[in-house]
């Protein structure tokens, strides 16, 4: 038997946290309203490439690696190779640490198949090479986290992508200068063979260039399919927006970046002191004056194909928004007004959370409702029914934009069909409850200053098919597919390639 409400207190209670999860449902809408009126800086890719070679800039690819799988690493130079670019304007260089001995022993086997590619090994920073670095931040006070703060002048650097990141940075500014471009990716990235060219146009309108992401295993199993949703709905679909013409704080995606040499080298580079170096450099560029261009091709990369490894993942990220959003904002100079505005950027994420609540108050609400019960104010429940159609119209928007997107990856219809069964409203929704658990743990992780060293997330080969056909195009510039490799398949595509010692450092990582 329900209480009546003016006899409970509890009732009343609930009322009261039905009506907090309606308002700030709808601060969540609203936020995902604004970033919409965002205009998109799209680069123009159907303007004709440049001809004149010494016209191009020079590309750097950065390429971090961390006991990565073999077949995961060639699959990515596979895509490498055929770069439409010409050779003598670029240079990729993979950077494993120089504790990393499989990881070393496997690129310089895959240099016999690759000439093109480099290796620079990321010496401890007791190192005295690492003394470009110490000098170049000691005169440049962007360099805020090597001026102020508990870290000061520390140069104990976490063991992370970040840090391998600048070693190679400053190494090749005292090698090259600062005329070039620094782009980089992820172990798993497969980027499309026109990736510099692109870019090439797209750096004389913008400072900053970001390429999309699609998920290429987004079928490898149901936890990789609602895991690719997070590229679908928003870095395919939101996170375009936040480009605005400068309007508006931005952040960078961590892969398929572009900047110039002489900006990172003003700016000081990555702060090594966050768990993802993505979400503050992005708005250092920004409170810098630094626009934001985005390519429209995107990099095909893995997802996690288990829910425990995606909340992993997820949490890290996390716990690097949570840190980007704190104390940096101040300390690089962003004005009051604008740190509030940078923050909108994680509220459409922290909206899931709600879900928690909303869920099983909205339950009981519509139990009452059906009952025929009557305990609401007029203005609740206008907002209730107002919520639920921004709802369903979101979730229809977004999960079009899904289906469109899929057709980068997956060509037959009946696959297209059967990943949108798997994201369904009803699952969607669910996901986003799931969600909820990164998004504490990284919160825990911020406040315990904690994210600080490399969670590497495991890479299986999933996407080796997109590099299958011959050496003129990749499969998904052809828009057609073919099915998942097994594991035993890829084993032994594996040993073919060198030998059974590569399972041996996989297992050990």
């Amino acid at each position: 038997m329900i209480p009546p409400p003016e006899t409970s207190l509890l009732f009343q209670f609930w009322i009261a946290v039905y009506a907090i999860a309606q308002l700030l449902y709808f601060a969540t809408f609203v936020v995902v309203g604004y970033f919409l009126t965002r205009t998109v800086n799209l680069v123009d890719e159907n303007k004709p490439f440049e001809d004149d070679e010494q016209k191009l800039p020079f590309m750097v690819l950065a390429y971090p690696v961390l006991r990565e799988d073999f077949a995961t690493m060639h699959t990515t130079l596979v895509a490498l190779s055929r770069t439409d670019y010409p050779r003598s304007r670029y240079r990729v260089i993979a950077i494993p640490n120089g504790d990393d001995i499989w990881n070393i022993l496997d690129l310089r086997r895959l240099q016999k198949e690759f000439s093109f590619l480099e290796i620079m090994e990321a010496p401890p920073t007791s190192d005295p090479r690492w003394d470009i670095v110490w000098q170049a931040w000691a005169v440049n006070p962007k360099a805020y986290w090597f001026h102020q703060g508990s870290r000061c002048g520390s140069r104990d650097l976490p063991p992370k992508k970040t840090r391998q990141l600048i070693y190679l940075f400053y190494t090749l500014v005292a090698e090259m200068g600062t005329d070039w471009v620094f782009d980089y990716i992820d172990a798993d990235s497969i980027p499309p063979s026109n990736h510099f060219r692109i870019a090439s146009e797209g750096l004389k309108h913008y400072d900053v260039l970001q390429s999309q992401n699609v998920a290429g295993n987004l079928l490898g199993s149901i936890p990789a399919s609602l895991h690719s949703l997070d590229h679908m709905c928003w870095d395919g679909y939101l996170y375009p927006h936040m480009s605005a013409n400068g309007t508006h704080p931005y952040y960078v995606l961590g892969k398929g970046l572009f900047y110039r040499a002489s900006d990172l080298l003003e700016l000081g580079c990555f702060n090594p002191w966050i768990a993802i170096e993505d979400p503050e450099v992005g708005m250092r560029l920004w409170t810098n004056g630094r626009r934001l261009g985005i390519i429209a091709a995107p990099l095909i990369e893995e997802v996690p194909r288990t829910f425990r490894a995606g909340i992993v993942q997820r949490s890290r990220w996390m716990c690097g928004f949570f840190q980007s959003l704190a104390a940096p904002l101040q300390h690089m100079g962003m004005p009051f007004w604008r740190r509030m505005q940078a923050r909108l950027n994680i509220v459409p994420v922290l909206s899931h959370p709600i879900n928690v609540i909303g869920l099983p108050t909205g339950a009981y609400a519509l139990y009452l409702f059906v009952k025929g019960a009557d305990p609401f104010p007029l203005w609740l429940v206008a907002l209730s029914a107002l919520n639920i159609i921004f709802y369903a119209v979101m979730v229809s928007v977004f999960l079009r934009n899904a289906y469109h997107r899929t057709k980068l990856v997956l060509v037959k219809p009946r696959q297209r069909l059967s990943y949108m069964l798997r994201v369904n409203p009803i699952t969607l929704f669910l996901y986003h409850v799931v969600w909820a658990i990164p998004i504490c743990i990284g919160f825990v992780m911020f406040l315990a200053d904690r994210g600080k060293t490399w969670r590497r997330t495991p890479k299986f080969d999933a996407d080796h098919r997109f590099i299958e056909p011959g050496p003129e195009e990749l499969l998904w510039e052809r828009r057609s597919a073919l099915p998942e490799k097994s594991a035993e398949a890829v084993g032994a595509e594996r040993s073919s390639l060198g030998g059974e010692d590569q399972e041996k450092p996989v297992k050990a990582a």
